[in-house]
């Protein structure tokens, strides 16, 4: 929400500094992200000043420039060399004095010195209009009227408007605080309770009359529950125009384009009171009557940027009596707005349902400011007030004269909700005693309206302009705020109840994989779950949860894998150059087998592209490889303490098991996929699924033993197997055996030549022994050794290599 402090101060009885401003604002929960200094001429010509050239020579040295002297009010003239072509004797100039930075609409700042040029001393600039940020010209030097005075400053004749502008983070459910009027309220109501009794400065004035009844203009609703109330008002003989400087400013200063005058005001009531109004050419509105209610489904409807919508039957239509000619509190028709031609218009104040608004304006991707507020919710009661305030405002600007009485349509008026408080619920709740004056005092000042008052409670009816207040805490809410949310009491003593944390071996799980992943060198990424269905084929998307009001064409599934989505993120950084990357992201996957049957899988995957590490003096990265990735799957199930993981092969994948339990499959990703991505280097994927990972870590049996006091006996075994023989193989072939003494094995080499055999390798794999009870002997290891010797020769058809 942008709020300009100028126009804030229109509705407040005091000036308050910018900075005070701002505190104020955060302290009620209106936090202010951002003051930034608004400036509609940037540097507001400081040192740029009026001048009158006195005399204009050719410059010997340069067929292009010229050497003026010029008066700005001082005893002696300044030298100046121009190059502008229409520069002469006796005109009246825009000067930059020596030390003055100027900023022009193209190009950096840049600050005047005093130069030579081709040899001339120069002692400033003459200034065209787009080098002094007022116009876009630079075909030469900006000639001002003969009335502008030398010496005076550029700013006294131009007028630069300067601000301070506000962001303020909203909440959403402060509907009532996305105007300026809204905040002033909320800001008086501060200063009332901490300073002295502050009322804010209404914009509605009494008074109001129809000039005549020339253009009477019929209200008929036919859709009474999405449209609750409907009021509206002719205006004749308007000149539509540019709007005056002070309204232009006003919704400049905010990032608002001025359009025109009519179109103008009902932008500029928006965003002072928070009630979105719109203006119909009333020579457009067929019949003589304006008809909310909902046309049939695919209706073709031309909106205000040309385009040709196919209506749904719950969009809400302003229509005449022949066509739609507004999408209700959404946007404008091409053919009933208001245009240059336009003499009369009649003006709408509504209130529509935020539901209804909300579904058209997201259905048709139309996310406009008037669609904003409605959405929210808008204060019912001031639709009135707000029309004629905005009618008064047309007639002062636009001319013209109030054709007809206000048509107000409200079958149903809502009577204002009311909450009761109980004093010992406010201390429960703010941990604070307040006065029973002081509640009060708080409460109206925010235009609650006291109906009863109690020793212990008081009940409040709940103004229009606030619809999320309904139960006590929201009154809580409201107090504590005005209060200022800085000023809650913080207790000398904090006291807790002991609760077991349901979720604690989960969360202390993957903070432990975190921690040694990060230790590893490892980045933790954090992808959307929302992803672009084009990534997958028919037979994927069939269980696919797809999003019914998405965002976005390219977001509209909800992931079924994580392998996407990390090959986005692989893709971002190796378009910036970052080739060498070892990413890990804990999330989740998303499937559904029927209407209203979802299920979500919580994944810890890993991903590996690139090289180790970048080359240094001592040794050359080396690329990521497919061990690597397996290397880490086992580092990760010992890290967790588990027993007896397989990886067995499944395709073109291997998959951690144990028992029976899939724990989790890892894998270079195909060429064709990556590709899709427009990445040419291997990756490689490890997806743990970490649901399983912690049943396996909880059903884990935790045995405690001595240190092996006796040491381990190695040897090594050096054998020829066929090249389809895997490592996982020869363990199993090992565990068979059933040597309990054998405590570890690891392959340290594997060799391939012709010599061997063209479909042989040699694998040399390290055993280690050892018992708990005594040393063993040599005798002893030889025995267990030969017994592995004859089970690989039976299972594997191995050579034992001497």
């Amino acid at each position: 929400m942008t709020i300009s402090y100028n126009w804030l101060h229109d509705y407040l009885p005091q000036t308050l500094d910018p900075e005070r401003l701002s505190r104020i604002l955060t302290s009620i929960g209106l936090e202010v992200e951002s003051l930034e200094k608004y400036e509609s001429i940037r540097g507001g010509l400081s040192g740029v000043v009026i001048g009158e050239v006195l005399t204009c020579i050719q410059h010997p040295n340069a067929d292009k420039l010229k050497i003026t002297t010029v008066s700005i009010g001082g005893k002696e003239p300044l030298q100046i060399v121009c190059g502008a072509s229409n520069v002469a004797a006796g005109q009246k100039v825009v000067v930059a004095t020596v030390g003055t930075t100027l900023y022009p609409l193209q190009g950096a700042p840049m600050t005047m010195r005093l130069a030579k040029i081709r040899g001339v001393e120069s002692q400033g600039m003459i200034c065209a209009e787009d080098e002094i940020g007022t116009g876009n010209s630079h075909e030469g030097i900006l000639v001002m009227p003969e009335n502008a005075l030398p010496g005076s400053p550029a700013a006294d004749f131009f007028h630069p408007y300067s601000d301070w502008i506000y962001e303020i983070g909203l909440t959403p459910n402060r509907m009532d605080a996305m105007s300026h009027y809204g905040v002033a309220r909320d800001v008086c109501a501060y200063l009332t309770h901490h300073v002295a009794e502050t009322k804010v400065k209404a914009p509605f004035v009494n008074g109001f009359s129809a000039d005549n009844q020339l253009l009477p203009i019929k209200v008929r609703i036919e859709n009474p529950a999405d449209c609750q109330r409907y009021a509206g008002v002719s205006i004749s003989g308007v000149k539509v125009a540019e709007s005056p400087k002070w309204l232009q400013n006003r919704l400049q200063a905010i990032g608002l384009r001025s359009i025109n005058n009519i179109v103008d005001i009902t932008n500029f009531i928006l965003h002072e009171t928070g009630q979105p109004l719109h203006a119909f050419d009333a020579d457009k509105i067929e019949g003589g009557e304006v008809i909310v209610k909902n046309l049939p489904e695919g209706t073709p409807f031309v909106s205000l940027d040309d385009k040709e919508r196919k209506l749904s039957s719950e969009d809400l239509m302003i229509c005449n009596a022949r066509e739609g000619m507004c999408m209700a509190g959404v946007f404008g028709g091409l053919h009933s707005g208001v245009t240059s031609a336009t003499r009369n218009i009649f003006l709408e104040s509504a209130w529509f349902h935020p539901v209804s608004i909300r579904k058209t304006s997201v259905r048709h991707d139309l996310r406009t400011d008037a669609a904003t507020r409605f959405e929210k919710g808008v204060d019912i009661s001031q639709t009135v007030q707000v029309l004629k305030r905005a009618a008064l405002l047309i007639k002062e600007i636009a001319g013209g004269s109030i054709a007809s009485d206000i048509v107000d349509i409200y079958p149903d008026p809502k009577p204002k909700a009311e909450v009761s408080l109980k004093n010992h619920y406010l201390k429960k709740l703010s941990g604070k005693n307040y006065h029973s004056d002081a509640i009060k005092r708080i409460l109206t000042s925010l235009g609650f309206e006291v109906i009863r008052e109690g020793q212990d409670e008081i009940r409040v009816a709940v103004p229009y302009s606030k619809p999320d207040i309904s139960i006590p805490a929201d009154i809580v809410e409201e107090i504590l705020r005005i209060d200022g949310l800085d000023n809650i009491e913080i207790p000398a003593t904090i006291t807790i109840s002991p609760a077991v944390e349901k979720l604690h071996l989960q969360e202390s799980l993957r903070d432990k994989l975190a921690g040694y992943l990060v230790g590893q060198g490892f980045a933790e990424i954090l992808t959307n779950s929302i992803t672009n269905s084009q990534y997958y084929d028919e037979s994927v998307l069939s269980g696919t949860v797809k999003m019914i009001n998405n965002l976005s064409e390219e977001l509209n599934v909800l992931r079924p894998s994580m392998v996407e989505t990390g090959l986005e993120s692989i893709a971002y950084n190796l378009n910036r150059r970052n080739s060498n990357l070892q990413l890990f992201e804990f999330g989740k996957t998303y499937a559904t087998t029927g209407v209203g049957q979802y299920q979500e899988e919580e994944h810890l995957c890993i991903y590996l592209t690139g090289f180790t590490h970048e080359d240094s003096w001592r040794e050359k990265g080396k690329a990521m490889d497919f061990f690597r990735i397996k290397g880490l799957a086992k580092a990760l199930m010992d890290l967790c303490g588990l027993e007896g993981i397989r990886m067995e092969n499944a395709g073109q994948q291997l998959t951690l098991k144990q028992g029976t339990d899939i724990l989790g499959n890892l894998e270079q990703l195909p060429v064709q996929k990556c590709q899709l991505f427009g990445i040419k280097q291997p990756v490689y994927f490890l997806d743990i699924r970490f649901e399983a990972l912690r049943k396996a870590v909880e059903n884990r049996k935790i045995r405690y033993q001595e240190v092996n006091r006796f040491p381990v006996m190695q040897r090594d075994l050096a054998m020829v197997v066929q090249k389809s023989v895997t490592y996982a193989a020869i363990e199993q072939s090992a565990r068979q055996q059933k040597l309990p003494k054998l405590v570890d094995m690891r392959l340290f080499d594997v060799f391939q030549s012709e010599k061997i055999g063209k479909d042989k390798q040699s694998v040399a794999v390290n055993f280690l022994f050892s018992d708990t009870e005594k040393t063993l002997t040599d005798k002893e290891v030889d025995k267990m050794v030969s017994k592995l010797i004859e089970g690989f020769e039976k299972d594997l058809g191995a050579e034992i290599r001497k």
